[in-house]
């Protein structure tokens, strides 16, 4: 084990996105103490550290590590706000079948122990078309039945906590040019919910191409789900916007991005004005949330994106 906390100091990308938080805030707070939890999990868990990953998430810290047989594994620390233990539950019913495999959970610490996979190669490094053809091969074999008595909220529980914070920063003067476009995520956030008659399944909640990665028992891998239940095509979203600033500085991008749109619907079988719903709120959601965030470039970015949809 090791004693050098300055070995686990945060990566600057999650220092870089928290700092958009109150100073004295719960997420600022856990981000202060992170040395302090690695090295206590290192310790309990009798592991020994070879690096903090760079660079590194935005919402959680992790750490390659070896258990005490030598074997490689990843330690992720999220916020104790009961992420790990959700993220624990998807991977624990997924039992490593296209996803990564769970080997230890402390839910108060947000510590996660996991199987080592290759972090410094995702999807991303493929050309975009065979990215996206392994991508929804992985996403379609995660889409099972979450369970008797399973912890995941709900797409129409999750989504009306986003809708109700959109409907609040519509109303700030920052958001004046967005309104039409946040009128039109909210008005189909409604419908989709309110007619939804797929029968639900567990869902990753944050798939893209940058969280699958290479595997040694599989050559591709799902990580770090943000798991909902519900239909097929809310976790769709992320992976039409994928690679967005790409997208948006080729010439015809709405064309390029409406086939995406379509692309995906086809080879998953799920209604294809239902994946173009759900991609359009959830942009939305987020570019407003940047926005709120300070951080215009990105928001606006998305909101183009929503807006060729």
């Amino acid at each position: 084990m090791t004693n050098a906390n300055n070995r686990l100091e945060p990566p600057e990308r999650l220092v870089r996105t928290l700092s958009c938080e109150p100073p004295d805030g719960p997420a600022r707070r856990w981000l202060a103490a992170l040395p302090e939890t690695a090295q206590e999990c290192l310790r309990r868990w009798e592991l020994t550290l070879e690096r903090v990953q760079e660079p590194g998430g935005r919402t959680s810290m992790v750490l390659l590590v070896r258990l005490p047989d030598g074997t490689p594994a990843a330690l992720k620390l999220c916020p104790p706000d009961g992420t790990a233990a959700l993220e624990h539950a998807a991977l624990t019913r997924w039992d490593g079948r296209y996803a990564v495999r769970p080997l230890r959970v402390d839910p108060e610490a947000g510590a996660l122990l996991l199987e080592r996979l290759h972090g410094d190669i995702s999807l991303r490094s493929l050309a975009e078309p065979k990215a996206q053809l392994e991508a929804a091969a992985v996403l379609q074999r995660l889409w099972v039945p979450a369970g008797d008595g399973h912890p995941f909220n709900s797409v129409a529980e999750h989504t009306a906590a986003l809708a109700a914070t959109l409907r609040e920063h519509r109303e700030q003067p920052w958001a004046a040019d967005a309104r039409t476009v946040v009128d039109e995520a909210l008005e189909l956030r409604d419908a989709l919910t309110a007619d939804a008659t797929e029968e639900p399944a567990l869902l990753h909640g944050e798939f893209h191409q940058g969280n699958v990665l290479a595997g040694d028992r599989a050559p591709w891998l799902a990580v770090g789900p943000r798991p909902l239940t519900g239909e097929r095509a809310y976790d769709l979203a992320w992976l039409v916007r994928d690679r967005v600033d790409t997208l948006l500085a080729a010439p015809g991008a709405g064309a390029a991005a409406r086939r995406r749109v379509s692309k995906l619907s086809d080879s998953l079988d799920v209604p294809v004005e239902r994946v173009r719903g759900w991609a359009l709120f959830r942009a939305v959601s987020s570019g407003v949330a940047e926005l709120a965030a300070g951080r215009r470039g990105r928001g606006e970015l998305l909101l183009e994106f929503a807006g060729l949809l």
